[in-house]
């Protein structure tokens, strides 16, 4: 079993300021990305000035945090947050959507391609390769915070997260890190380096983001007041998680499918 670095959630406290390692993780993300869109920008491949990209950024974090929130209330804990609806506010505390903040960055990307007189799988097969620059610095957020933790497991590399209970369990967030970013950055990346066709670049993504999350979900901790939500249809492992993947996935077969289709 390994040690849980309990590293403290807030980076820097100025006493009247707390900036947390979560936020920097977010800012880290935004800042990997902008630097690689700038970088593919000036290869001159793609049609887009550093203008563009830095109105793409804009945009593409405003989709994100809004639509990283609103997500996380709607799917995960709508009762709560109709409660306490200024509570939606309080990003620092955690709670985003994946999901909700991929709407969030369509939207950027629809509006960004009405501005710039782009076809919007022109915007997202640009975007796309450098979003899980976003996931793995997002994920070590999770991980700092010990949160969104992993089931209980004998494996040698578990960990007792704190809040957790006593039981060692998968460093689910780690995992995260690794397939949606490091591998998926790595696999799009590639596929980006050379042309394809209109679609392809943002189907690829969606199938390789919806299979690993959708696998890492089975070792993954359900939300608690969530649990499992399959029971009824006869699929105990299945969780929202794993709902909200499934359309991903077959969004981007559709979507690689099509794109091969318009080469033929």
């Amino acid at each position: 079993m390994l040690t849980f670095p309990n590293i403290d959630p807030v980076a820097i406290d100025l006493g009247f300021l707390q900036v947390r390692w979560y936020g920097l993780s977010y800012i880290a993300g935004i800042l990997g990305a902008w630097a690689l869109l700038r970088h593919r920008a000036k290869s001159g491949r793609y049609g887009w000035t550093a203008e563009q990209v830095a109105d793409l950024m804009f945009y593409g974090v405003l989709g994100v945090i809004i639509g990283g929130r609103l997500g996380s209330a709607l799917f995960y804990n709508l009762t709560y947050y109709l409660e306490n609806p200024l509570d939606v506010l309080k990003v620092w505390q955690g709670g985003m959507s994946f999901h909700g903040g991929l709407i969030g960055v369509l939207v950027a990307c629809w509006w960004c391609g009405r501005k710039t007189n782009k076809a919007f799988f022109e915007v997202t097969d640009f975007l796309a390769p450098v979003v899980p620059v976003g996931l793995f610095t997002g994920r070590l957020g999770n991980f700092i915070n010990a949160e969104l933790w992993g089931k209980p497991t004998d494996v040698s590399w578990a960990m007792i997260f704190p809040g957790a209970g006593p039981l060692p369990r998968h460093p689910s967030q780690l995992y995260e890190a690794f397939l949606e970013g490091l591998c998926l950055f790595v696999i799009l990346w590639w596929f980006s380096a050379r042309p394809r066709p209109l679609m392809a670049v943002s189907g690829l993504f969606l199938l390789g983001y919806g299979l690993f999350r959708f696998a890492v979900e089975f070792v993954r901790e359900p939300d608690a007041h969530l649990g499992y939500i399959g029971p009824d249809w006869g699929l105990e492992w299945l969780t929202m998680g794993q709902v909200l993947c499934l359309p991903m996935i077959l969004a981007g077969i559709a979507l690689l499918v099509f794109a091969r289709r318009r080469t033929t």
